[in-house]
């Protein structure tokens, strides 16, 4: 029996293997999808992997990107990382075949631990898998967003097992899958997914008190908690060191209290409410989860020769104009700034749904639909303003995280969880043939009508007009072409869905009637969720998304600009102004550069850019030592620009002006000559601590070499100087020391590093040396070690309980 249950596992891996790389063939060739924000990546992360290659060490610290900052949330290897080796193991194949088969094959556990059928289990994790949004979150490259979702399920199924009271295994696999759900790093979804877990566990708490069991939860909850704390645990360097972080980057509090435009604001804690609900579902828009082009699709779609567009385009201007401009069409009508596709979950896998809510009973039931509606609405964002407000302003670390349309993920993982769970009441003999009928009629009438509402809603309450339409305004009807499509797209795949719709319970019914045997059954409907789904993800990843191996990992090549500035041997900065430094990870690929492409960006940094280099403030940019620009000429050709003014690697300053807050900090530099002046904010500094001198000016420091983590200088003074350096300050980590001993250092210029100098002869040396790295090493390894040993023990016990149990009787 087991050797069997062993080959049915056998045979779903191998279809999970099959399945990811025949999506992904061109990984075969050793091709790889270029994507946007992976591009953006190798720029930021070079530096980092250069050193890394150098030192065998990590440098947890960048200076290529945004002036400096720390590289946890960039590129960091921790100590006693085993997560990271158990989690390379399980993802052997190529990117991004590797994350499908790891959605696969982790949806798999979940039906395991749902006691679904082996045949069952594959169909649902197929229709888990390639669900269009985890497909399409691969082109922009979401990859670590897709790693955190591919571990969900896991998760979920070690507390389920728990709740089952098979207590040894939940307890392993949940330690484990939170271990490898936190080494993901995207901890905006693995939030979502405490989200998903909290309704399981106030379903079940619910069901506990009323069948007083309560005294069995908690002991539940207890090995739950227990094994997720340790699962965190394992992650203790990467999770404190990022904790340590978040107080400084720009999800963290602003001291300011005044806008770059001078105007008075809250200090706040967190991210701006319009940036986090930027990109919200219209709630109209919710039916595209189930309609794919219900809003017109992707932000652009190409549109063949018989839409209205080609053939006005064609009338007007020719075919060749036509067949381009074609290829892109903005044809989506809601108000997200971009997406690359709509977040369709499938017609197929949601009639399913919907005939689990008429079919399947219970908690497991009730906690599915509830997480569903809750994802949803949730998802609607600033078109729900009084929840969503509610959200952001009281419940914890919600206004840490952009894009609330991203909580559908919950909604993406259960609905398919329901769909086959439906599946496996319907093909089971519990259940009555009149039940089924009565379940299978509701479900095709409810979800065929809502599919029918959904159209008529479109048409009654909308325009189809999209925020982009004045593009077209320059070509008469070109805008009522557009909306002609628009109507068509909508028409087209209504049709489609409720096609889908039709042929699933056409299945169903067949089988109910004995028309059909299961096994063939259940193939049917493995090929219309496949159709359903690829048919729609291929309009959006396909191989055309690829390209060679060499331009994925070497996207860069330095232009005449680049090759001029890397003449120049000295450490320096560079601003390039050809596009916005701050979503420009390209110049720090070869360059250290004063932008980067992060979404967690020290937000002093981002002030510091808002207030004064992006009003022109050149003391500003002289200060980080910006030595060169790069700018675009009359041909738009990059040419490179020498700033003889910047202030170089370090200086002295003839005095020190102190001031009480970070706004008239802020202020001071406004007008602020960098070279002479350093403005501190004095209630940042000991009251002891005198900033008076006098100037030597025969007085001299400067670099003698520069690595990541570590920079020396030497000075030379008749007196005390105060220096300032051309380096971001970083309390947590940088420590300064003069002559080999431990000296304080203060932040100047609302950014940089300052440091009182005394007289003589002196080598001063910086050296990032964060302390949370080791401290946090410890704690990993103390939580493998309860993990591990709790298991052990744990097994052996209900080992020997079960002989005691044997002897009895």
């Amino acid at each position: 029996m087991k050797k069997g249950k062993y080959f049915r596992y056998l045979i779903a891996v191998l279809i999970f293997i099959v399945a990811s790389v025949a999506y992904f063939h061109p990984v075969l060739s050793g091709k790889q999808i270029a994507q946007s924000d992976i591009t953006q990546f190798r720029g930021m992360v070079q530096e980092i992997e250069d050193f890394r290659t150098e030192n065998k060490k990590e440098p947890y610290w960048t200076g290529a990107s945004f002036s400096g900052m720390p590289a946890y949330q960039i590129s960091a290897y921790y100590p006693y990382d085993f997560v990271r080796v158990l989690d390379r193991t399980i993802r052997f194949l190529p990117r991004p075949a590797d994350y499908t088969f790891l959605y696969f094959l982790s949806f798999f556990v979940l039906m395991m631990a749902l006691k679904v059928e082996w045949r069952l289990a594959i169909f649902g994790a197929l229709s888990f898998g390639f669900s269009t949004y985890l497909i399409i979150i691969f082109i922009p490259g979401h990859n670590s967003k897709a790693h955190a979702i591919a571990y969900m399920p896991m998760v979920l199924a070690g507390v389920l097992w728990v709740f089952q009271k098979r207590y040894v295994l939940g307890f392993i696999v949940t330690g484990l899958a939170m271990a490898l759900e936190i080494y993901t790093n995207h901890i905006q979804m693995t939030y979502y997914l405490g989200f998903c877990l909290l309704i399981l566990g106030i379903v079940q708490l619910i069901n506990a008190i009323k069948e007083k069991m309560l005294p069995i939860f908690i002991k539940q909850t207890a090995v739950i908690i227990a094994a997720v704390v340790l699962g965190i645990g394992a992650n203790a360097p990467r999770l404190m060191a990022m904790k340590e972080y978040a107080e400084f980057s720009t999800r963290g509090k602003s001291e300011l209290t005044i806008n770059p435009d001078g105007t008075n604001k809250e200090a706040t804690k967190g991210l701006d409410k319009e940036y986090i609900t930027q990109y919200s579902y219209a709630k109209l828009e919710t039916f595209n989860l189930f309609i794919p082009r219900f809003m017109g699709g992707g932000t652009v779609e190409e549109l063949g020769k018989n839409s209205n567009f080609y053939q006005l385009i064609e009338k007007q201007a020719g075919k060749k104009v036509a067949d381009d401009y074609s290829k892109q069409v903005l044809t989506y009508w809601g108000d997200q700034p971009i997406i690359e596709a709509p977040a369709y979950i499938g017609a197929v896998i949601f009639f399913l749904f919907f005939l689990g809510i008429f079919l399947v009973k219970g908690r497991l039931k009730q906690w599915l639909v509830a997480a569903t509606i809750f994802s949803i609405v949730l998802s609607w964002g600033r078109n729900l303003e009084f929840l969503t407000n509610f959200f952001i302003d009281y419940v914890p670390l919600y206004n840490k995280f952009r894009a609330v349309s991203s909580i559908q993920i919950i909604a993406e993982l259960c609905v398919p969880i329901l769909g086959v769970l439906a599946l496996k009441e319907f093909f089971s003999s519990t259940i009555s043939s009149e039940e089924k009928k009565e379940s299978l009629k509701k479900a095709v009438y409810t979800f065929g009508g809502l599919i029918i509402v959904g159209f008529l809603l479109a048409h009654i309450s909308s325009s189809f007009e999209g925020i982009r339409d004045a593009n077209y305004k320059d070509l008469q009807g070109l805008i009522d072409a557009v909306i002609a499509d628009r109507k068509s797209m909508l028409l087209i795949d209504t049709l489609r869905s409720l096609a889908l719709v039709i042929v699933s319970a056409a299945v169903l019914w067949f089988f109910l009637n004995n028309k059909l045997k299961k096994q063939f059954a259940i193939i049917g409907l493995v090929v219309f969720v496949l159709f359903d789904l690829i048919s729609i993800d291929k309009n959006y990843l396909n191989e055309n998304d690829f390209v060679t191996s060499r331009k994925v990992e070497k996207p860069f090549t330095a232009s005449s600009a680049d090759q001029i500035i890397l003449q120049d041997k000295t450490h320096y900065r560079v601003a390039n102004f050809a596009g916005n430094p701050m979503e420009d990870g390209a110049t720090s690929y070869f360059h250290q550069s004063i932008g980067g492409y992060h979404a967690a960006k020290m937000g002093r940094y981002q002030e510091l850019f808002d207030f004064q280099i992006a009003k022109n403030n050149m003391e500003a940019l002289n200060m980080l030592n910006t030595k060169y620009f790069i700018i675009p000429d009359d041909k738009n050709q990059l040419s490179a620009q020498k700033n003889e003014d910047a202030n170089g690697n370090v200086w002295f300053v003839d005095k020190v002006q102190l001031v009480n807050s970070a706004n008239e900090e802020m202020k001071a530099l406004d007008s602020l000559d960098t070279k002479t002046v350093a403005v501190l904010d004095k209630s940042k500094v000991s009251e002891n601590i005198a900033f008076k001198f006098e100037k030597d000016s025969t007085a001299s420091i400067q670099l003698l070499d520069y690595r990541v983590n570590e920079l020396k200088y030497q000075s030379k003074a008749a007196k005390e100087q105060f220096a300032v350096f051309s380096e971001i300050y970083y309390k947590d980590g940088w420590n300064a020391y003069v002559n080999g001993k431990l000296t304080p250092h203060f932040r100047v210029n609302y950014v940089l590093r300052g440091m009182k100098v005394p007289a003589g002869e002196h080598k001063i040396e910086f050296k990032f040396e964060p302390k949370v790295i080791e401290k946090g090493g410890l704690y990993s390894l103390a939580s493998y070690f309860i993990l591990i040993l709790v298991s052990i023990g744990w097994f052996f016990y209900d080992e020997k309980k079960k002989k005691k149990s044997a002897l009895n009787v």
